[in-house]
């Protein structure tokens, strides 16, 4: 009788583990996810403006922080003004940030919304997990043309 309460707990055990990846899964956002919310965090920026907007993808998880998705705001000299992820962030300078393989990733970013929206790839720490992971961000210019916006998904 008691090996068979083993092995039963044994197998509830592994049917339990199976379904750990399932739900990481269901945290992740997707690439169509990370665009419909940078759009939506632009048409935001159109409404109420660079600062309020600003504020509201810091603090209001509720509209700006999906799954491992959220918001980030830059001005033009590459301080974070706005970050659903981390608000402690917000006012520092990140225009000459590295990633782990050395990449400015600030400056890859206005490369690249130089030319129009698009995606940048990079490392990045993950809220969820806290681990350094691949990370692709979704970049536009902002309405006014004041910085940059996006949000980005783990790979």
């Amino acid at each position: 009788m008691h090996r068979r309460h083993l092995f039963t707990l044994i197998l509830a055990t592994a049917a339990a583990l199976s379904l750990v990846p399932v739900a990481q899964a269901d945290e992740r956002g997707s690439k169509d996810e990370a665009k419909a919310m940078t759009d939506a965090a632009f048409e935001h920026l159109k409404k109420v403006g660079f600062e309020k907007a600003a504020k509201d993808f810091t603090s209001d998880k509720a509209n700006w922080t999906k799954k491992d998705l959220y918001v980030i705001l830059f001005d033009l000299k590459g301080t974070f003004r706005g970050n659903g992820a981390n608000d402690k962030l917000v006012g520092r300078d990140m225009s000459n940030m590295k990633d782990a393989s050395g990449k400015l990733i600030y400056a890859a970013m206005m490369d690249t919304v130089a030319k129009g929206p698009g995606w940048v790839d990079y490392e990045w720490a993950n809220p969820l997990t806290k681990k350094v992971e691949g990370k692709s961000t979704y970049v536009r210019k902002t309405p006014g043309g004041d910085g940059l916006v996006g949000v980005g998904i783990y790979r």
